[in-house]
């Protein structure tokens, strides 16, 4: 496996590293001594399926508020989409910073998130499936967002999305702190 700095920090693009053979090829793509060398603890709690029938789909922006957050692992195994995440760590560098990755079934390549980022996708293709690991059980209690338009983060997305729930589409503006972007 083959990890890359997200410009979030604590956030990796993560590509596998195939070997192929007369049958096709095969790949590692959970080693938890790999991701703790990174700092990274690898647990897992819960693993989530969404499948989106129409390009321009847009889930997101969510997280998980302590004591219940969210680290996730997000890999599209059917279509494409583009991943975008957000650090909405006030003590981080990078807050109020958003970075994106292109997630496709074709590139298999898979986004690591710590606690204290909000996710959000948008599809980039028809019948797109997106496959995630959670370090935490979801907590309807803790559910929160951030719209995926607010201007405090400024995110550029490639288009408008075609379809977004109500709930995503109506997060209140983010308070920004003093001096944030």
């Amino acid at each position: 496996m083959k990890f890359t700095a997200s410009r979030v920090p604590g956030a990796w693009i993560i590509d596998i590293t195939p070997i192929h053979d007369d049958r096709g090829l095969f790949a590692m793509t959970w080693l938890p001594a790999a991701f703790r060398e990174r700092g990274i603890e690898p647990a897992l709690a819960q693993c989530n399926l969404a499948f989106n029938h129409r390009r321009g789909t847009l889930r997101g922006m969510h997280f998980q508020a302590p004591p219940s957050a969210q680290a996730k692992i997000v890999r599209c195994t059917r279509g494409a989409l583009l991943d975008v995440v957000i650090d909405l760590r006030p003590d981080s560098p990078a807050y109020c910073q958003w970075d994106a990755v292109e997630l496709t079934a074709d590139n298999r390549r898979m986004l690591y998130m710590p606690e204290g980022i909000a996710h959000g996708y948008l599809t980039l293709s028809d019948d797109t499936e997106a496959y995630y690991h959670a370090s935490t059980p979801w907590a309807p209690a803790a559910e929160s967002g951030v719209r995926w338009n607010d201007p405090a983060f400024g995110i550029e997305w490639p288009s408008e999305p075609a379809i977004i729930s109500p709930k995503d589409a109506s997060w209140p503006d983010y308070p920004r702190r003093p001096g944030g972007r």
